[in-house]
């Protein structure tokens, strides 16, 4: 059970209203657990909002990488909840089918022959900054090999952001949405 339960319907108009724009359009589900939970403090979730949405629908990084990084970030953080979304929605809309999505659980994921060089690339760069907070210079080396200074800002917001995201999510116990991926466990 959560920590904070979740706003359930009916919703006031301010809050529907709030609550759809945080969904994609036609989207056949309730809008997320964790948006009804931050829409406990709507202001709060105001401000999330603008963040959010713009790393996810107006970012410079392709959406497989983006999603990539997703998927690492979430799955290191141990956060099924927010993997499960994304597997389940825009992982596979951005190209990522289960195989990929599997690897990214897994010990050592940069090193599974799957991955591009830039993904490999990305993966690293998730793994050192999780571990240490920081990047070396090869890691940085490696992203600018593919990416520009812009994206690579983005890229860098978007791991924290996440990261904020998984432990917001622990943080509050949200259970699984019915209709997510699960989290596989790791191989060792």
């Amino acid at each position: 059970m959560p920590r904070i339960e979740p706003l359930t319907p009916p919703y006031a108009a301010d809050v529907y209203r709030a609550l759809r724009r945080w969904m994609p359009p036609g989207v056949p589900h309730e809008p997320l657990a964790l948006f009804r939970v931050l829409h406990r403090n709507p202001e709060l979730a105001s401000r999330m909002f603008a963040l959010g949405a713009g790393l996810l629908g107006h970012g410079l990084l392709p959406a497989s990488d983006r999603e990539i990084v997703i998927a690492r970030v979430t799955a290191r953080s141990g956060c099924a909840y927010e993997w499960g979304v994304h597997a389940a929605t825009l992982a596979p809309q951005a190209g990522l089918g289960p195989a990929l999505l599997r690897a990214t659980v897994q010990p050592d994921a940069a090193a599974s022959a799957a991955w591009s060089p830039r993904h490999t690339a990305l993966l690293r760069a998730v793994d050192e900054l999780d571990d240490t907070t920081r990047l070396t210079q090869s890691a940085w080396d490696a992203l600018r090999l593919y990416y520009e200074e812009a994206q690579l800002l983005e890229l860098l917001v978007l791991i924290g952001w996440y990261r904020t995201i998984s432990l917001l999510a622990n943080g509050l116990l949200l259970e699984e949405e019915p209709w997510g991926a699960r989290l596989p466990e790791a191989t060792p």
